[in-house]
């Protein structure tokens, strides 16, 4: 092998071969970027979810079905769809909702009046689209959370002006409250109106625009109690349930009852004696009754803090979302997820007027089941996309700063000054 063969070869090993300086390969760790507290404790409360499910419902499901554990089975169909909607929409960039939300609002409306068409009743209303499945007053508060954030994110600029602000969300609210309302679905219709309000605001509306909204919604609230039996009979109990527990509405009482029994750690799961004792409907709203029999105070507490947590997480990553639009939106979904519990939690303990409002994750219920990890699905894609703009951001900085290091040029020897001659 030749001299000069023998240098080339040297020079295409590089640097370490010739004895330089050996500098390490990058290495590329993986990320998820996603939100891994708020992934954690969605998965926790959909563990217990799927046990309370269980014990609460299997002596229903074998009244209605003859199979004890017919619902359980069903909650748990849900369950993998609603998974699978939730990884999707981890990876599905929450800006294309800007393309997508009007067509998920006209699809909403359209189902909102197929199920007044098709007028499934079933206990005093008609919710579903077919045998008690499929209601589309739970995809209203998703869609409607989507909608307005991305609307309201448009018009940030002109919201103070009461043409493009106030006067539009109305009539948003307005024909989305309206269908629901017909139904009726007096828990979806109050929580819609509320979150309306919040996103107004979140997205820094005109405060003046926001009290008359509060004012609108007042009124609203009024003439749903005072022309709505069902709205008058709830608001009737609930005051005389303050002033006199026993005769607070029957399904408080028997909730009450419950807690009572399970004392601060509880009977055990699948020991509560309520639900097999006139407990309505302890799979589905009253089913925070069953956690607090057979869990206790603690774990009916710990259930609160879960909650809680979520919506730590979600304002979070509301802060450090990568825009505008993102803020809105995982604030507005956080939010709701939390309101809809702490509603849930506190009818059941006598400190609201009842409104039906489903436990997220816990409660029987397809629908909510779905939008529910829907929702846990877009945070995580916020967060994800947070954090990637985050690491390009410190890519480009350390490439600069690399690029700095690289270009240094080599010294020059200053000249010398001349010697003084030997005298």
């Amino acid at each position: 092998m030749g001299t000069g063969t023998v240098v080339n070869f040297i020079r295409r090993l590089g640097p370490s071969a010739q004895g330089g300086e050996v500098r390490a390969a990058p290495r590329r760790t993986l990320r998820l970027g996603i939100d891994i507290p708020l992934l954690l404790v969605t998965i926790t409360l959909v563990i217990f979810g799927v046990l309370m499910v269980y014990s609460a419902s299997w002596d229903f499901s074998y009244e209605v079905t003859g199979s004890h554990t017919a619902v359980f089975k069903r909650q748990l169909m849900f369950l993998a769809v609603g998974i699978v909607m939730a990884f999707f929409l981890t990876w599905f960039n929450y800006h294309h909702w800007q393309k997508l939300s009007i067509i998920a609002l006209i699809t909403t409306i359209i189902m909102l009046i197929a199920v007044l068409l098709i007028s499934d009743e079933r206990h005093g209303a008609v919710r579903t689209l077919s045998a008690g499945s499929g209601q589309p007053s739970e995809l209203a508060k998703l869609v409607i959370i989507i909608y307005l954030a991305v609307w309201l994110y448009a018009k940030r600029d002109q919201l103070s002006d009461i043409s493009f602000g106030l006067v539009p969300l109305a009539t948003i609210l307005g024909v989305v409250s309206g269908l629901i309302f017909l139904q009726p679905d007096l828990s979806a219709l109050i929580t819609i109106i509320i979150l309306g309000g919040l996103m107004f605001f979140l997205a820094g509306g005109d405060i003046r625009q926001l009290l008359i909204l509060v004012v609108i919604g007042l009124v609203v609230g009024w003439a749903v109690v005072q022309f709505n039996p069902t709205g008058d009979r709830r608001m009737t109990s609930y005051v005389a349930g303050l002033k006199d527990p026993l005769k607070a509405d029957y399904q408080v009482q028997r909730s009450l009852e419950a807690f009572a029994n399970g004392g601060l750690l509880g009977v055990g799961i699948g020991n509560s004696k309520v639900k097999l004792t006139g407990l309505p409907v302890p799979h589905t709203d009253s089913v925070f009754a069953v956690v607090g029999e057979e869990t206790g105070l603690l774990g009916a507490a710990f259930l609160v803090i879960l909650y809680g947590f979520i919506l730590w997480r979600g304002l979070l990553i509301a802060k450090r979302a990568p825009d505008g639009l993102g803020s809105v939106l995982a604030a507005g979904l956080c939010v709701w997820l939390v309101m809809e519990a702490y509603i849930n939690m506190a009818v059941m303990v006598g400190l609201l007027p009842f409104a039906g409002n489903a436990l997220p994750f816990i409660s029987v219920g397809g629908s909510n089941l779905m939008v529910s990890l829907a929702a846990i699905g877009i945070l995580l894609n916020i967060s994800r996309l947070s954090a990637k703009n985050k690491e390009l951001e410190e890519r480009s900085f350390s490439e600069v700063v690399d690029l700095r290091r690289r270009d240094r040029r080599r010294s020059v020897s200053r000249p010398q000054r001349p010697k003084k001659a030997i005298q």
